[in-house]
Parts: C-alpha cells; structure tokens; sequence
C-alpha cells in the first residue's frame, strides 16, 4: 500500500511550474486529507470577527479545517477558541450557532466547562480517583491572534506570529477594507451559508478571477443603474491589477479609485445613493461625514484573498470550510457601521442581498460554475486546468509578481504557498 505522503511527494505533477493544475487536485480523497492536516492544521485559518463577540460570554462556532471550534470571549475579556469536543467521550458541547453563555456542558454525562475550556466539574468525580487531573481534561485550546478585529486560531504552536503570516501588504489591505465603516467600527450585520459540491480549491480561484465576470455576472450587469454599471467594467478599463502579496495572499484591485475610501470624496455621488444623501442629511449629520459615509456604504475596490479560507471582496467576507474532497461549505458575511446611521447599514444589507444574498444575482452565478466545474474534471482527467493567463506579462510588484486584472496571479500565488507548504 502507498502511503499518501509518498503517492503525492512530486508535487510538480500536481501544480506545474506552467501553472498547471492537474485534475486530482480536486478529487483526490487522500490529498484532501494530506491537505487538511499539512495547510489547515498548520497555518492561521480565520474563525470569526470581532463584532460577533461584543460581550463576555458571547460565542460562535467556527471550524479550523474539519475541526469543529467555538470561538468565545472569556470572562476576562479574551477570546479562546475551543474544540468543540468533550474530553470524556467527545460529544460537542455546544450546537447553537451562536449566542451568549456563562459555560458549556456535555449533554451526555454533564462535563461542564469554563468559557476558557477548563474543566470545572463533573458528576461522581470519585471514580477516577484521587490522582484525576482535571487541568489536563479541559477543551483543547488553539494559539489564537487577530489583527484590525479579524481572529485567526492555529494548532501550531510553533507558527510565526500572525501579523508575519500576513505581512505588510495584506494589513495595508485590510486597513483600507475597514474603511467601510464610514469613520465607525465594521461590524458583522449577518450571514448566510450554503453548500456547493466542488473542492476548496475552487473557491479560493474565484476571489482574484475577473476575468468571470462579464460572462458568469452578465445579468447583475443588466441589473444595474448606468453609474454602477461602468464601475463594474473593470475589465474595459485597464486600470486594475492583480498583485501577489506573498504566503499564498493576494489582492484584485478593480476600481483603484476606490482603494482608499477617504480619498475622492467631493467625486459625484452614484445615483443610486442619492436617496441615501438626502436622508442622512435629513438626520442632521454634516455634509463632511455624509460624503464620508456614502462612499463606504459602497464598499472599497478591491478583493483581498488571504490563504486558506476567507477573503474580503469589495463589500463582504467569503468564508470557505472544506466538508470533504467534493463538498464545501461557503459563507457570505454582510458587514456594516457599528453605531452608524440605521439608513446606512440598511442600504448595505440591499446591496448584499443584490448581489451576495441567495436570491441575489451573484451568489447562484458563481456556485453554478464552481459546481460545473467540479463535473468536468470527471471527463478527461489527464487534462490539466489552466491557471497561466497572464503569465506572460506580469510584472514584479511591490511584494511579489504584479499582472492585468484579468491574470490568474492570485491564483498562482495560493498555488505555490500550498505546494510549500504540503512540502513540509
């Protein structure tokens, strides 16, 4: 028998220095699990966003991988992400989604838990003798960080420091990103999750692929307004770029006027946004702070992907959690103004369902493809997938290679960190 190590051990077979990518990368069962303890058992994954967990107590589950977590703020006010598995026969402790607690309880044999996974009691404790160590049996803990409200958890202890992980140009990215606020905290308005039948992998292309979006967003295009829609023709323009941010990050800039939310705002204001315009001047804020705000209820220009599951595309947060080598689960997270003006979040829960929301007219498009493209590879599997458009022209940017909106960079840059990493 072959062991998996060995069976994937030449990796330039399954990514090749062309850029090719071969057909079982997507529906190899052991590589996926190859895949889920060498990337997501060793690397930062993101797990929640500050704002959900406003108040001691409050929780939410999460995964690292396949590793069912919850994600809690502690009395003390730190936050602890914990396996949600009891120490004594590994039942969950916890199933509600999300909500606010003082402690967690096994529904099997009452193993009670601290909102920092000790273990604080447990019936007829006598049994196990007097040498039981309940120090040792309370919820595994993960290494956990956060940068600008995002938190990352990791079971490797030995991993750099999560702002190393990122590096300097996902931070600046993400700084811009939180600029949505409009001058208020971002904060988490609500989320959606479905299931699509296709690889990870899949997913993380799609975040950095422009050159989708005329064809499978053709019908968002038509539904939009004229000022809108020639924001959205990127592609025509010219003027974006897709640059490799370094450890499998990348970022898709499509309207570069809009990278940094506090510039440009005495531009025109969108049509559709007027109504907005007048109503937060009808509340009395000032001129300076309404501009301020409407232009970041319009969201930044860009997509930030950041390896191995989330990214920040335009207006939202794209989670994606691996189920198993043909299934996984995506969440669309609709952020808006903590303390900001009602009115404003409001148009950015429309502008969500428009086009992230279920019956929005991106979210279906998109998971179509990704499902069809997960059919094919059942024909002709000794053809490779193409991810070398744009390789013939990019150019070095400030961290890494630089190409045309419509190049396949990001692409490759999550591709060469996976092929380092299931290299270790």
């Amino acid at each position: 028998m072959v062991h998996a190590a060995e069976k994937f051990s030449d990796l330039d077979a399954l990514y090749s220095p062309e850029a090719k990518v071969a057909t079982s990368m997507y529906e190899d069962g052991d590589l996926f699990k190859e895949e889920m303890e060498r990337i997501f058992k060793r690397t930062w994954v993101w797990v929640a966003h500050d704002s959900e967990l406003a108040d001691k107590g409050s929780f939410k589950l999460s995964h690292v991988g396949l590793e069912p977590v919850i994600v809690v703020r502690d009395r003390k006010g730190e936050v602890n992400v914990l396996v949600n598995r009891c120490r004594h026969r590994a039942a969950t402790v916890c199933e509600v989604k999300k909500g606010k607690t003082s402690s967690f309880q096994c529904p099997y044999h009452g193993w009670g838990y601290g909102l920092d996974g000790s273990l604080r009691g447990l019936p007829y404790p006598e049994q196990y003798g007097e040498d039981f160590d309940r120090g040792a049996h309370g919820l595994k803990r993960l290494r956990t960080e956060s940068y600008a409200g995002m938190i990352f958890a990791t079971f490797n202890e030995e991993i750099e420091p999560l702002i190393d992980f990122l590096g300097p140009g996902v931070c600046r990215y993400i700084d811009l990103f939180m600029k949505q606020g409009g001058g208020f905290p971002v904060k988490v308005l609500g989320e959606h999750q479905f299931t699509v039948p296709m690889n990870w992998k899949i997913q993380l292309e799609n975040t950095t692929d422009a050159y989708h979006f005329p064809v499978v967003h053709k019908s968002f295009m038509q539904s939009l307004d004229g000022d809108a829609e020639e924001a959205f023709k990127f592609l025509d323009t010219g003027k974006g770029f897709v640059e490799d941010l370094g450890n499998g990050h990348s970022v898709m800039v499509m309207i570069p006027e809009r990278i940094d939310l506090d510039e440009n705002l005495d531009d025109p204001v969108e049509e559709r946004f007027l109504p907005l315009v007048e109503e937060l001047r009808g509340e009395g804020y000032p001129e300076d702070q309404v501009k301020k705000i409407v232009r970041a209820v319009g969201g930044a220009g860009f997509n930030l992907n950041l390896f191995p599951n989330v990214s920040f595309s335009l207006a939202f947060f794209r989670v994606l959690t691996p189920v198993n080598v043909e299934r996984t689960d995506v969440r669309h997270i609709a952020l808006g103004m903590d303390g900001g003006p009602a009115a404003a979040n409001r148009v950015r829960l429309r502008l969500h369902e428009h086009f992230q929301g279920p019956m929005g007219f991106g979210s279906p498009d998109d998971a179509e493809v990704w499902e069809r493209v997960q059919r094919g590879t059942k024909g002709g599997e000794d053809l490779p997938i193409l991810v070398n458009r744009g390789l013939i022209d990019e150019t070095p940017g400030e961290l890494g290679p630089r190409g045309h909106i419509s190049a396949e960079t990001g692409m490759r840059a999550a591709y060469h960190m996976w092929k380092r990493m299931m290299s270790v």
